[in-house]
């Protein structure tokens, strides 16, 4: 199949590119030129006319959590006082512990029909659920396989309620990544643990001891707000990143999510140990956790991605947030370019999670793509693309989303999906949990 848009994203590291298309085999990129070009050298093959279109390596959301969307809108008699409160008097009691099978596969059947709506072709999600165990990302799989994305499942394991149930969570993720790599295809498993403040020395090193055996990475949310620094120094001597280099873990294998609260040591302990991180912009903000030091990161060499911690789906949003909150902070309009931010949102994601040859379009590659208008009162241009369609953009002005070479949204419309039905499902299963029935 040829894809002729009017621009061509092959990486956000160089210059789009005007009048090119690719040409997909398989699950791959087999060749990219100018349109005409293509229309010569392949004249039998089938022909997506995208003029007017920008075609781009597909959105990574790098961390989500997809139960998170039915929280949205949950009454509350206050809103949370600060981080700790905000995990201890709401998310936990009214949100994880209340979880179960059905309303995560719902969530999860809802999400990634918007994932595909918004150009999000591969992602990476944890479950908190603890009383939906064992079992659960079985059951989340067959969803997700079922709509055709790239993604990676785990089961944020801890200790909070208790060992069994935290052992129970990290025998969930090491059973799901075995079977997933035995089952082949774009479902994997990673390795996942919640913090330095929920899991002890012991459980740490468990979870990546499971994990050098699957040879799969480790996640472990990082420094969201002040409590954990403190929390670190308190109990340790040493904040997050140095706590992990204490116990020896801390390695290529390490990805580290959010990473709001951390300093410049850190930074650098992250960048000498070739840890990667991942930046939510938007729900720091809900959360009140404080701004990350992506900017910085960047510069250390920490490899990072961007995702929208299950908060917002539409990944232009999450784009528009890193390009202008940074900017705000650092009362700096240069860091955080657009460039910057759209390589994060592509190939920087795919690069933290371990996704090989997912993130560009070039050839090898695979063939993750999404399909976007950028109708535009002022010209689309070489030197401006990145910046005009990444500030003007929403998830809206998509109109195709492929992932593996495979269609799954074409003229706006994702194939097969019912969205009535979808957040028919999503809303039974939200109001279940707001009500806290079984």
């Amino acid at each position: 199949m040829l894809i002729l848009p009017s621009w061509l994203i092959v990486s956000a590291r160089e210059k789009p590119r005007r009048g090119w298309g690719v040409r997909v085999v398989g699950s791959q990129i087999a060749d990219l030129a100018p349109n005409q070009t293509l229309r010569e050298r392949y004249p039998e093959d089938e022909i997506w006319e995208a003029a007017g279109d920008v075609l781009s390596p597909g959105f990574v959301d790098a961390h989500t959590h997809l139960y998170g969307i039915l929280a949205h809108g949950i009454p509350l008699d206050k809103a949370p006082s600060g981080f700790m409160p905000f995990l201890d008097e709401f998310w936990w009691p009214q949100v994880e512990n209340r979880l179960d099978r059905d309303m995560i596969c719902a969530a999860t059947d809802y999400n990634c029909y918007a994932m595909a709506r918004s150009g999000i072709t591969s992602f990476y999600d944890c479950e908190e659920a603890p009383n939906a165990l064992p079992g659960i990302l079985t059951a989340q799989a067959a969803v997700v396989r079922s709509h055709g994305l790239r993604g990676i499942l785990s089961f944020e394991a801890t200790q909070r309620l208790g060992e069994a149930n935290g052992q129970l969570g990290l025998a969930e993720n090491a059973d799901f990544a075995a079977s997933a790599r035995e089952q082949g295809g774009l479902v994997s498993g990673m390795m996942c643990f919640h913090t330095t403040f929920t899991c002890d020395a012991g459980f740490i090193r468990r979870a990546y001891d499971l994990a050098d055996r699957l040879g799969v990475k480790v996640h472990s949310h990082c420094s969201e707000g002040t409590y954990e620094p403190a929390y670190a120094l308190d109990h340790f001597g040493k904040r997050p990143v140095a706590y992990y280099e204490t116990l020896g873990v801390l390695g290529e294998r390490s990805l580290l999510s959010q990473c709001v609260q951390i300093d410049a040591a850190e930074i650098e302990l992250l960048a000498q140990r070739k840890a990667s991180a991942t930046h939510m912009p938007l729900s720091n903000c809900e959360v009140g956790g404080g701004i990350a030091p992506a900017q910085a990161l960047v510069d250390a060499g920490v490899t990072l991605g961007l995702g929208t911690d299950g908060y917002i789906t539409d990944f232009f949003e999450v784009m528009r947030g890193a390009f202008l909150i940074h900017k705000a902070n650092q009362l700096n309009p240069q860091v955080m370019p657009a460039g910057l931010v759209w390589y994060l949102a592509t190939e920087g994601g795919a690069r933290a999670l371990g996704l090989e040859n997912v993130g560009r379009l070039a050839p090898g590659w695979q063939a993750d793509m999404v399909l976007f208008k950028a109708d535009l009162p002022t010209p689309l241009e070489e030197h401006n693309l990145y910046d005009q369609a990444l500030l003007y953009c929403h998830q809206t002005d998509v109109t195709g989303t492929v992932v593996a070479g495979k269609t799954l949204m074409r003229a706006g419309q994702v194939e097969g999906a019912d969205a009535d039905a979808l957040r028919a499902h999503s809303r039974e299963a939200a109001d279940r949990l707001w009500r806290g029935k079984p």
